[in-house]
């Protein structure tokens, strides 16, 4: 009798984590997008196995991150815009959101730049295969709910563990990986800091933050549902970090030790085929093209929910166009100037890029440094503020990329 009222409150707690799986996973598969991937892939073709230890602390301060983030929005059911607004003003959320527009709208290009290389390797011209996504990728948010939305997004996650395939049909080299991890050789160039920051720029994104507590407020989530909605951040933070690790292994073990380097994901595609195979060089590119039309859907979203919550507009997929115009306007326009971008004949897709993940880097601190002041006010949380651990991990965070991003400055004067 008590093996069965075991089995069948485990199962009850089963379902009950079913139902509220989402907000985690998507905010961290959607992480591994076209500018993360080719970030992860010129790390590889670059400096092989060597900034895989880059992923140990990310995977630990995305955890922590997301956390706070996540515990937030069930305590105050509001999204971190909105509690930043409150808390530190007009004038200072307005400066801190115009340099966020301007590093998603670079991100929102990204995307397209990703479907666009990727389609590429299919012989699907750019000019069919960017308008088509930007139209159905529209139709999905603008008529969708958010239900019908976290279903897809949560298929599309799945899908970006084909990298895993890649990476082993490049056969790598699993005692060097073991010694990069465990003994990295630190360099402190401008290359290889940029390509550093653009890492933790890309696995931990400003943008996330805003979604992943904007997400949880649209999901319904309550402090009973906490435990839950742990593990659904801590498995988002897994498969995160795991596919980028498996991206950076695949360029690693295939170009790096060839010595062929690249400039943007599609080559890393491209240039698999004749080191691992045709079909190594298409599962790389369809990663890609997921990864990127994944991404184009939630990164205008995520932008346009925040500054619509930052400045008093209703915002969310669930209302409709009368209901939320400006969130909708400004969703339309993101995705308008990203696909306009792309269509512009050599275009600097490759700058904007690497740029927009440094970009996302040096304005993360500002980002941290608001969510650690509102997670720790006990007017805003209550018995529900930081413990100890997070905080050290959350301001090590913080002091890491201000540090790196000084070193970034500091190198890029005497390169």
């Amino acid at each position: 009798m008590i093996a069965k009222a075991k089995k069948s409150a485990l199962w009850k707690n089963f379902v009950l984590f079913l139902a509220i799986l989402g907000p985690g996973i998507v905010t961290g598969s959607v992480d591994n997008d076209a500018g993360g991937i080719t970030t992860y892939s010129v790390a590889g073709a670059i400096y092989g196995y060597g900034l895989l230890w880059t992923l140990i602390p990310s995977f630990v301060a995305l955890v922590v991150v997301q956390e706070m983030n996540a515990r937030m929005g069930v305590v105050t059911g509001k999204g971190l815009a909105d509690l930043i607004r409150e808390n530190a003003g007009v004038k200072i959320t307005f400066f801190i959101f115009m340099g966020l527009i301007v590093a998603d709208i670079g991100n929102t290009t990204t995307e397209f730049a990703g479907v666009a290389g990727s389609m590429q390797v299919f012989g699907v011209n750019k000019y069919i295969s960017v308008p088509l996504v930007a139209i159905g990728v529209w139709l999905l948010v603008v008529k969708g709910t958010y239900q019908s939305s976290e279903k897809i997004f949560l298929i599309f996650s799945v899908f970006l563990f084909s990298y895993v395939i890649s990476a082993i049909m490049g056969r790598p080299n699993w005692s060097e990986i073991g010694k990069a991890i465990v003994h990295p050789k630190i360099q402190f160039d401008y290359e290889y800091i940029s390509i550093v920051i653009g890492i933790i720029g890309t696995t931990i994104a400003p943008w996330m933050q805003f979604y992943m507590q904007s997400a949880v407020i649209e999901k319904g989530l309550k402090i009973e549902d906490y435990k839950y909605t742990l593990w659904d951040v801590i498995l988002g933070s897994v498969a995160t970090v795991v596919v980028a690790f498996f991206i950076i292994v695949a360029c690693a073990s295939t170009l790096h030790v060839n010595h062929i380097r690249i400039e943007e994901a599609k080559d890393a595609a491209m240039a698999l085929e004749p080191l691992a195979g045709k079909f190594a060089s298409m599962i790389f590119a369809f990663g890609l093209f997921i990864a990127s039309v994944f991404s184009a859907t939630i990164l205008p979203v995520a932008t346009a929910f925040y500054v619509c919550e930052a400045f008093g507009f209703e915002a969310g997929i669930d209302k409709k166009w009368d209901e939320a115009p400006e969130f909708y306007w400004l969703y339309t326009g993101i995705l308008i100037i990203g696909v306009a971008i792309i269509l512009i004949p050599n275009a600097p897709l490759i700058a904007i890029t690497l740029w927009s993940q440094i970009i996302n880097g040096i304005l993360l601190p500002v980002v941290l440094v608001s969510m650690m002041l509102l997670v720790n006010d006990k007017e805003i949380m209550g018995e529900y503020v930081n413990k100890p651990f997070n905080n050290i991990v959350g301001w090590t965070t913080v002091i890491v990329l201000i540090g790196l991003s000084l070193i970034l400055l500091l190198s890029s004067f005497f390169k």
